[in-house]
């Protein structure tokens, strides 16, 4: 078979490599350009941050497997539909996760499009997710569930995937631990076998971002006093709790930002617990477009744990009430519903409750 692997210098993709060489395919790696020089990247673990030593490793890695190699320019697509929309969301005081967008539209959308219209011919796409795709004979769809590394479980970046997207996916590395992935490069001489895992986020002063020092606002508590200043609201997301500067008899936490007033609002631990969330721009995995109440669990950012939820589908719109009140539920991030470890299904979230 043809297949072709996203690569990204790191050791998850190079296993992904030699697996799928060693059980005889012909593979072919691409990896992603997303900088064009002058806009910073997001995402460190995207299929290349396009630094030298990244597109390096991963020719390394291709060579090592005696495989073509595609270095894919995807920058111009990657600022407009990525990058750009990550930055106006933040400077309205949301909390956008520019990584699933990333996935669905870039790495599982442009990229193996961008391959085929290059002449790469292929019939599957393999990357070094941690996850796993099966095809339910009883419902005749696809589905898309935790990799046995529940630590390294990467499903809730990819649940905008579509029923024809993950029909021509592989997760080679789904199956494995990360300890089994090390133990397998080592065995096999994988050139970046002993190479340290990329991050997945921005990291440094969000002023590199956004080209701006922010418009100075208030910080009030709920009910409108002012107990400081800020300078700029894209500095803060829903439950941080440091850097805001304000001495009080007990922790502060965000828990909201009002980009109409420029203001960030704060309160007490207890004041960011919420009910529930009103979910859009849902995308359906193992279901298809639920019109009843559900149970399942979700999760509400990549890192949290899953917890128990009533789901009530409402057309192009579901309300998520959890069974016990959680905190930190943030605009623009993503909330993933699962049942055990397959994905239901997910959507944006609007605002809590």
């Amino acid at each position: 078979m043809n297949i072709l692997v996203g690569v990204s210098g790191g050791v998850d993709s190079a296993v992904v490599l030699h697996k799928l060489k060693s059980e005889g395919h012909n593979i072919i790696g691409a990896m992603m350009k997303i900088y064009d020089g002058n806009t910073l990247t997001i995402g460190n673990s995207c299929y290349g941050t396009n630094k030298k030593k990244e597109i390096e490793d991963a020719i390394k890695n291709c060579e090592h497997v005696n495989c073509e190699f595609h270095l894919i320019d995807l920058s111009k697509e990657y600022d407009s539909f990525v990058f750009k929309e990550f930055k106006s969301q933040y400077l309205n005081g949301l909390t956008p996760n520019p990584c699933v967008e990333c996935n669905k539209k870039i790495k599982f959308g442009l990229l193996p499009q961008k391959a085929r219209k290059m002449g790469v011919k292929f019939e599957k796409f393999a990357t070094g997710h941690y996850a796993k795709n099966e095809f339910n004979e009883n419902s005749g769809r696809w589905e898309l569930k935790k990799g046995i590394n529940h630590k390294k479980d990467q499903t809730y970046f990819l649940y905008r995937l579509s029923q024809a997207e993950l029909s021509e996916i592989l997760f080679p590395v789904g199956n494995m631990e990360k300890e089994d992935v090390r133990k397998y490069a080592l065995e096999n001489n994988i050139p970046v076998a002993q190479k340290t895992d990329s991050q997945d986020f921005y990291k440094g002063d969000f002023s590199d971002l956004f080209d701006t020092d922010g418009e100075k606002g208030e910080i009030t508590d709920r009910y409108g006093n002012v107990l400081g200043y800020h300078n700029g609201i894209f500095n803060y997301t829903i439950g941080q709790r440091k850097g805001l500067k304000i001495a009080y008899s007990e922790p502060l936490y965000v828990i909201d930002i009002d980009n109409q007033t420029n203001r960030v609002v704060v309160g007490v631990k207890n004041d960011t617990y919420q009910k529930g969330l009103i979910a859009k721009q849902l995308n359906w995995i193992a279901l298809e477009n639920p019109n009843k109440p559900f149970e399942a669990t979700a999760k509400i950012r990549s890192a949290s744990n899953p917890v128990d939820v009533i789901v009530y589908p409402n057309d192009d719109e579901i309300k998520v009430e959890f069974k016990d009140k959680i905190s930190a539920i943030a605009p623009a991030q993503s909330v993933v519903l699962y049942q055990d470890d397959i994905v239901l299904g997910g959507g944006i979230i609007q605002k809590s409750f």
